[in-house]
């Protein structure tokens, strides 16, 4: 297991909340976060700079943090005491999920992709969030929440962002894992919840539809003839990247939470072989 309990804790310290009262999600979906909302300036904007920063850090080990993480940081410049009463939650979720970290174990040399994308979800420009999270077995080895850099006139438009983004690191993942010389047992498979982005992926008679965004297009579909990779539809209840989209209702989180295998340390990890405790 890959834990950061004692950096959990000394960030806990600096701000004055270790022990504090847990919540079962580090952010809420209402009201929304934006850059100005009448609320004063925060008093001490390196201490805002510094805890943010210190939960990126924390984000290595714990996926569950990034859509958070990554939202507080879009405030670095000018945080409002709004801002850090966020921040302050995000610091309970963790003083309740201290002995959480992520639990790797020994599977199957094949790589899965999840991608998903919160389509303007921006108030203040409209921009879309992008999620993905790439396994090899049941590990995950590399996630991403980000905001997209342009605005996209749709939810498949915005999907199909996130979707080349996702096919680029498993890619990425895949090349690294054959210079070492390790082959897949399969093809990489994306799982996406958007009908019409995999219907664009898999059929190039839709084209026209996303022309504007043909580069994406172009270089997805470039994979899937090749046969590099396949995308396919999976239900948005059973889509995990939507933990790194959006805030979500406590029970979902806590199902994505342990897909994502971010696990308590009691929670004694079991491999195919079924030794137990060895993460």
């Amino acid at each position: 297991m890959l834990s950061q309990k004692k950096y959990v804790t000394e960030l806990l310290e600096k701000t004055g909340m270790l022990g504090a009262a847990s919540t079962p999600t580090p952010m809420v979906s209402t009201p929304k976060l934006v850059a100005s909302d009448g609320s004063p300036p925060f008093s001490d904007v390196h201490l805002y700079r510094s805890v943010v920063g210190m939960l990126q850090y924390v984000c290595i080990t714990r996926p569950d943090l990034s859509f958070c993480t990554n939202k507080l940081s879009q405030y670095m410049s000018a945080p409002s005491d709004t801002h850090w009463r966020a921040v302050k939650r995000v610091l309970r979720y963790l003083a309740g999920t201290m002995d959480h970290g992520l639990c790797l174990t020994a599977g199957q040399l094949e790589l899965v992709g999840y991608s998903d994308a919160d389509w303007a979800s921006s108030i203040e420009d409209r921009r879309s969030t992008s999620g993905y999270v790439v396994y090899l077995g049941s590990n995950p080895v590399a996630w991403c929440s980000k905001k997209q850099s342009v605005v996209s006139r749709s939810s498949a438009e915005a999907e199909y962002r996130s979707l080349a983004n996702c096919v680029s690191e498993l890619l990425s993942i895949q090349q690294l894992l054959n210079e070492v010389g390790m082959s897949m047992s399969k093809i990489p498979t994306i799982w996406c919840d958007n009908s019409s982005t995999v219907s664009v992926a898999e059929n190039p008679t839709h084209h026209t539809k996303m022309k504007h965004v043909e580069i994406d297009h172009h270089f997805v579909r470039e994979k899937i003839l090749a046969g590099c990779l396949q995308v396919n539809f999976v239900p948005s209840a059973q889509q995990i990247a939507d933990v790194l989209t959006k805030p979500i209702t406590p029970k979902q989180f806590s199902s994505f939470r342990r897909a994502l295998r971010v696990l308590p340390s009691k929670d004694l990890c079991t491999t195919k072989t079924n030794k137990q405790g060895e993460c």
